[in-house]
């Protein structure tokens, strides 16, 4: 491992876990108001592809009903029926990504990287894809900050699923390329305090 991607997951592992313990309270409430809200787990892990094209499990607080896999696509538009009420708060204020903290501590994830991505999605980007994940995935980086309203993009779109593989997702990959070509330390701290700016506090 290069002497940056050591000092990148030694800075992963320090801040997932003083981030889980920090906010262990905000967790728990979180996850007991999922359980109340609707029936079902309050975690969800969806699968994703990572480093190396290797499947794992991406960590969510529960934000749909138990069975949305199988009546709906991967891809959520504003409005989707399948959302729980509480479900609508935490994506809305991202709080349902506080789980991946966990991924980051394992080490599936890293804290700023390409988003990870549905196989089937990745795959018709195969090209792409073959040197995205040449690194591990994160909870953040330029394209989740300039997407961080995604959902609403695609609230009034006929086709919800072929506007993001058409539209969104070549706009995302050429921003995951272009941190692939300028990485470093400095640049992931400017994109977390830039996150911490414009997503969480928004």
């Amino acid at each position: 491992m290069a002497p940056r991607d050591n000092a990148k997951r030694l800075l992963d592992v320090a801040l997932s876990a003083a981030g889980l313990g920090a906010l262990a309270p905000l967790l728990v409430g979180v996850g007991v108001a999922v359980k109340l809200d609707s029936k079902g787990p309050a975690l969800y892990g969806h699968e994703r592809v990572g480093r190396g094209w290797t499947p794992f499990r991406v960590w969510k607080f529960r934000t749909m009903v138990t069975d949305a896999d199988s009546i709906g696509p991967a891809v959520t538009a504003g409005g989707d029926p399948r959302i729980t009420k509480i479900g609508r708060l935490l994506r809305a204020t991202k709080l349902d990504e506080l789980p991946q903290l966990w991924n980051v501590l394992v080490g599936d994830m890293s804290m700023v990287g390409p988003r990870p991505e549905a196989a089937r999605y990745a795959e018709a980007f195969r090209a792409d894809y073959d040197l995205i994940l040449t690194v591990r995935p994160g909870i953040t980086d330029e394209a989740a900050i300039l997407y961080r309203n995604e959902e609403a993009l695609l609230s009034d779109a006929d086709d919800p699923e072929r506007v993001y593989l058409e539209h969104i997702l070549p706009k995302k990959i050429a921003l995951y390329r272009r941190y692939l070509a300028d990485r470093s330390l400095g640049r992931d701290l400017s994109i977390i305090l830039r996150t911490l700016e414009k997503v969480v506090l928004r």
